[in-house]
């Protein structure tokens, strides 16, 4: 049989990830395939004890409503995705151990990694969502020794989320509503610093009402970053980039994630050479 991995989830026949690594897979004449499979809450248990006697699976991806849930059924769980609180890649191991990671964190910060190497004198981010997703960019944030600004429904609760993740620094947190009016704010010169604007939350996806932001409060030079994967240009880059900034959309999160599994599935690294193509073929 040919080795596999594959994503599951409730729903999960929406998911991205089989066109992804299965273009890999393609690309790079790898033998193996990567599919997606339906796993309900009732039936995650018993779903992971079946795949650990197969040596042919080498691991999954996990989506909602698993990625807590899993935490328990597993062997190991590295300290970055036991911080964060949440597993979205399994591995099963050489001896059918499984061991637990989250590659939203390095997949966030992957299409900005280059910037973020970069010496600056400051650097600050201003995260808007206080969800699931908004975990792991905090702590990829933190770890990146950036100022955060995290702004919530609930001021409460985003500061609950900055004491937890990012414990060491001055780290701010305050209403969604704060950004939705314009401010005359006049921001200091910015040349060697970096400033992020991320969308971290459901808003502004197809279906949700549109994320309350005016880019009074983006510093000049800012990058705007969006989660959202549908629709992929959203309101909220659209509007950035007719003021005038630089903009990263949720595929290259998306992609980015997708790369540090598929190493850890397949054992070699993506051809990345190939993003534009990939890119046609996701949205086609």
């Amino acid at each position: 049989m040919t080795i596999y991995a594959e994503v599951i989830g409730d729903p999960i026949a929406q998911s991205k990830s089989p066109a992804i690594h299965n273009f890999w897979l393609a690309e790079l004449g790898l033998p193996g395939r990567y599919d997606h499979h339906l796993v309900t809450v009732e039936a995650l248990g018993d779903y992971l004890a079946q795949r650990r006697g197969d040596p042919h699976w080498r691991g999954c991806n996990v989506t909602m409503p698993h990625k807590l849930a899993i935490i328990p059924l597993l062997d190991r769980v590295d300290p970055l995705a036991a911080r964060i609180g949440a597993v979205n890649t399994v591995v099963r191991e050489a001896d059918g151990t499984l061991t637990g990671y989250n590659t939203d964190a390095p997949g966030f910060l992957e299409p900005i990694q280059q910037e973020v190497d970069k010496i600056h004198l400051f650097r600050m981010a201003r995260v808007l969502g206080t969800g699931g997703a908004a975990r792991a960019i905090v702590a990829a944030l933190a770890d990146a020794k950036f100022v955060i600004v995290l702004a919530g429904r609930d001021p409460a609760k985003a500061r609950a989320m900055l004491d937890e993740l990012a414990p060491n620094g001055e780290h701010h947190a305050i209403g969604l509503g704060h950004f939705a009016d314009p401010t005359d704010f006049a921001f200091d010169d910015r040349e060697q610093c970096f400033d992020l604007v991320i969308n971290a939350s459901p808003l502004g996806m197809t279906g949700q009402p549109p994320l309350p932001f005016d880019f009074s409060h983006a510093p000049p030079r800012s990058v705007v970053y969006d989660i959202v994967t549908n629709p992929l240009d959203t309101d909220f880059l659209q509007t950035a980039r007719a003021a005038g900034f630089e903009t990263v959309d949720g595929l290259s999160m998306l992609i980015g994630q997708a790369d540090s599994a598929f190493t850890r599935f397949f054992g070699a690294k993506p051809p990345r050479e190939r993003d534009a193509a990939l890119r046609e073929i996701l949205f086609a």
